[in-house]
């Protein structure tokens, strides 16, 4: 399954370059030409889904495995003191791209990036009523 107007299917069938550092069957790796830090790097399944959401299971499991293998990868040739591993699904969540990615962000002490700013729950048993709505819609999810 590909989609002739995405940027990733044209990278996955070498239509444009792109600086790719590991491929599988299922998966390719390359970094990021826009990265947060440096060797900031993509996993991207070969076949188009849009978002998590519509990922396969078996596919989950192997771009999860080949995430684990290029973060190490990531880590060890760039030194870097963490990662940041982060999907960002629909445009209000910042995907800009919509064929299904996996970020893998280098992270180093004083690197000036910030984390997501902490918010607090508007009433005492909101945390509880949150989770309440949530596990009633698993049921919508299966």
């Amino acid at each position: 399954m590909t989609n002739s107007d995405c940027i990733f299917c044209k990278i996955i069938a070498k239509e444009i370059p792109a600086e790719i550092i590991h491929e599988t069957k299922d998966t390719i790796a390359i970094v990021d030409l826009q990265p947060n830090n440096i060797g900031h790097s993509l996993v991207i399944p070969k076949a188009h889904y849009e978002n998590i959401y519509s990922l396969p299971n078996d596919l989950i499991s192997t771009l999860f495995q080949e995430v684990r293998d290029v973060s190490l990868a990531v880590k060890n040739a760039t030194h870097a003191d963490g990662m940041n591993i982060h999907i960002n699904n629909e445009q209000a969540a910042g995907q800009v791209i919509f064929h299904s990615h996996i970020h893998i962000i280098p992270r180093f002490y004083n690197d000036g990036l910030k984390h997501f700013d902490l918010k607090q729950y508007e009433y005492p048993d909101q945390i509880h009523d949150v989770g309440r709505k949530i596990r009633e819609a698993f049921s919508l999810t299966k």
